[in-house]
């Protein structure tokens, strides 16, 4: 025992001088490892498993995946390096608050899984944006399609960039040659195995990255003291805070934020964002998904929970000695690597670990997003936009080499984000931006059956324009400086080898340069998906007014979300003719039979229904007209 308290007493005194442990022989073994791993089973499923023969197959996996290991790739996607290194750096920073996120989960899960799930199953699309076609026009698909490539390239160029910055921390490779690593691998099995290899190795990352962060967890919480020390430090310094219910939407984090924003956030990443709905499509049924949403939700609440009390126990560690006034390192990002080599690293073998969740988590989102990629291309564009019908036989392979494409491209752009600053919250206000809009428009579609394909258009690119000035007026803000957030204390007095005298230093609130600052600038970045959805689908009924929707009353009950249908259904006849609402349901199916044997110009009108205005008896001709040339893909 004195010899073991001699040992780590030398590694106290080490690492407070600033001599921090290296990468040895067992750390790049375990790296290598799940690399290997991670890159057979793309081998496998590519080259040795079922052959792929269709773009169904490919982008779908068959639909005959397994429950669990569906819900392990969709937790995974949403836990990237960027989460991994972010979480632990927010809880030191600006404490625990962002963890009330947890409780956005289990509001977003069920209104996923009856709400918005239901139609994707019905329909069986593998784009998603196939369903804005169908509901309003090929102009709104061709733009949301667009979007979400644009948000989904930068996204994937940041999940690597983070993991990269990581590895250059820990052991000193050059973050280029690192990112070069990565990509190979993951452009390596994405583009060959299809989504059944991205959600079997999903399924395998999210292993590691669970176990190493519980590794990291039950280290540091032995080191460190144990619980009791690790909390009354967080607690002293008020780093513990769960219910700021401050309403003012500047505060970067309230309970308000983060809770009702971060809501919409991940109801865009649940509910409109094409990598998950590919994953809901690749399991057979619809209990299966929701089983899967539930799992996925209780993966993400422990994954969230772990990264917030590592982060307590890196305050616990250097509350009298803080890393960033002494230089040690430079952006808050590094705060967990340099943790895990300072204090942990002498266990030879554990930095590698470590390393390797990062990766894990960074590969299982860029795999889903070069599959889902992909697929937008191929339906959205090549098939929808261009009007181009490739050869079924050959859909695997065209999937393969657009993969490869799309992983180049991403690869390109991490140059860009390199320059970006802060990783957590440039990756998360980006996805906020977008993702708000995309989920605005889907709302539209599902939850408003007035709503028309002109007043979709306006109030998309109205939304569109909004959030991104907002979004990126505020990044320039913060990169010159002149709006800065409130940060909790730090001190560096109980340093061994900083000759300086005591200090104790805080951010106070942005005042008064904040208050310079356009209102609008100073949001937390929490509210922009809110307000991405909110404009999109307020000026999307706006404009559906003024350009009549009331005299398009044509509508399919399969595009409406199954709630809001019975809601309207279940209205006074009164209020059902002054809004002009669908028959009810046993109507709605007489007439889905009738217009199954309806031809026009001998084209097949599918399972399209005509929801007709009250006081309508038939369909108007322009109105067959127009179902007439939508996609008769829809036959059950």
């Amino acid at each position: 025992e004195s010899q073991w308290n001699s040992n780590m007493s030398l590694v106290d005194n080490l690492t407070a001088c600033g001599e921090e442990n290296t990468f040895t022989w067992p750390d790049y073994a375990v790296l290598a490892a799940m690399l290997i791993i991670t890159a057979s089973i793309g081998l496998f499923y590519g080259f040795f498993g079922p052959k792929q023969k269709t773009a169904s197959d490919f982008l779908l996996g068959g639909s005959n995946m397994g429950t669990f290991p569906m819900a392990m790739s969709l937790a995974s996607s949403f836990i990237t390096a960027i989460e991994l290194l972010g979480n632990p750096a927010e809880m030191y920073i600006h404490g625990t608050q962002f963890w009330m996120t947890c409780v956005s989960f289990i509001i977003v899960i069920p209104i996923t899984a009856y709400f918005y799930l239901p139609v994707y199953c019905k329909l069986k699309l593998t784009s998603a944006y196939e369903y804005l076609e169908m509901r309003f026009s090929q102009p709104v698909r061709i733009i949301a399609a667009g979007l979400y490539v644009l948000q989904m390239v930068l996204y994937t160029s940041v999940a690597v960039y983070a993991p990269a910055l990581a590895l250059n921390h820990v052991t000193g490779l050059n973050v280029y040659i690192a990112v070069s690593c990565i990509y190979v691998v993951c452009i390596f099995y994405a583009s060959q195995g299809g989504m059944k290899a991205v959600i079997m190795t999903d399924t395998f990352q999210a292993m590691v990255l669970i176990t190493s962060i519980l590794l990291i967890l039950g280290l540091g919480d032995s080191y460190v003291g144990g619980p009791s020390f690790i909390w009354e430090k967080s607690s002293s310094t008020e780093r513990l805070e769960f219910f700021n219910m401050d309403p003012n939407p500047t505060v970067r984090h309230s309970f308000w934020s983060v809770v009702i924003g971060g809501s919409f956030y991940w109801l865009a990443m649940f509910c409109s964002n094409q990598a998950s709905i590919q994953k809901y499509l690749s399991v057979e049924t619809i209990s299966q998904c929701r089983v899967a949403l539930w799992v996925s939700c209780g993966g993400l609440i422990l994954i969230f929970t772990i990264n917030f009390y590592t982060g307590m126990i890196i305050y616990a560690q250097y509350h009298d000695c803080d890393p960033l006034q002494t230089n040690r390192i430079t952006q808050s990002d590094q705060l967990l690597p340099l943790y895990i080599m300072s204090e942990i690293g002498h266990l030879r073998g554990v930095p590698g670990y470590f390393v390797a969740g990062i990766f894990a988590a960074s590969l299982g989102t860029v795999a889903s997003a070069l599959n889902s990629l992909t697929a937008i291309t191929v339906k959205d564009f090549i098939n929808g936009a261009f009007k181009v019908q490739l050869p079924e036989e050959k859909g695997a392979m065209i999937g393969k080499w657009i993969s490869f494409a799309f992983g180049l491209l991403s690869f390109g752009l991490v140059f860009v984000v390199a320059q970006l600053g802060s990783v957590l919250q440039v990756a998360l206000s980006f996805n906020g931006m977008v993702g708000g809009v995309t989920l605005g428009l889907f709302t539209l579609g599902m939850f408003f059956p007035w709503a028309n394909s002109k007043g979709a258009l306006i109030g998309v690119l109205t939304a569109t324009v909004l959030v991104l000035w907002i979004g990126f007026g505020t990044q320039a803000e913060l990169a010159s400086g002149t709006l800065v957030f409130e940060e909790k204390i730090t001190s560096i007095e109980g340093c061994q080898c900083v000759n300086l005298t005591d200090i104790q230093h805080t951010v106070i609130e942005p005042a008064p340069a904040g208050d310079a600052v356009f209102l609008l600038y100073r949001l937390s970045y929490l509210w922009y998906t809110m307000i991405g959805c909110l404009v999109t689908v307020i000026v999307g009924l706006i404009g559906s007014f003024v350009t009549g929707s009331f005299e398009t009353c044509h509508l399919n009950p399969d595009l409406t979300s199954p709630p809001i249908t019975w809601v309207l259904q279940n209205l006074p006849e009164s209020v059902k003719e002054v809004l002009r609402v669908l028959p009810d349901a046993k109507e709605s199916e007489s007439l889905k039979k009738q217009t199954h044997k309806s031809t026009y110009n001998s084209m097949d009108i599918g399972v399209i229904n005509l929801g007709l205005c009250i006081e309508d008896e038939k369909p108007k001709f322009s109105q067959v007209s127009k179902v007439g040339t939508i996609n008769n893909s829809l036959k059950y």
